[in-house]
């Protein structure tokens, strides 16, 4: 099944510049339906008003590791924990490729992980391989 470009994402950085830099490239690969929030508590609320999937949920969460008061990695554990948010695709986006830090993901749940700097052409691999060939 195609990956339907019109999914929202919803993305959550607490560096504006990164927020702009990252919907600038998701525009580039054709998604259009961008939601930001800029810590992760904010994206929870977000995320549990929306739910996951279908015309209204989120198809894909885009989250910085680092930010404050509640970081990329405490937001992902509560999104597998939610029963209703748990199988919404998760790509973490950090500085740091510290190979404790992508383990922590991974055993949160993550589906993918990109380290910055990076491209579209980074960016689309790490969603072609979460949310299939777009």
């Amino acid at each position: 099944m195609a990956v339907d470009k019109n999914m929202k994402v919803l993305i959550v950085d607490d560096y504006k510049t990164m927020l702009r830099i990252i919907r600038n490239l998701l525009r580039q690969l054709g998604f259009t339906n961008i939601d930001e929030a800029t810590d992760g508590s904010a994206a929870l609320q977000l995320l549990r008003a929306n739910g996951a999937g279908g015309p209204q949920g989120y198809g894909l969460v885009i989250s910085d590791w680092n930010m404050e008061p509640m970081t990329g990695l405490q937001l992902l554990r509560e999104v597998r924990a939610d029963a209703k948010l748990k199988g919404v695709p998760f790509i973490m986006v950090t500085a740091e490729s510290k190979s404790e830090n992508v383990i922590a993901a991974k055993e949160a749940g993550v589906s993918n992980y990109i380290v910055k700097p990076f491209n579209a052409e980074t960016l689309k691999s790490k969603m072609v391989s979460v949310l299939g060939d777009f």
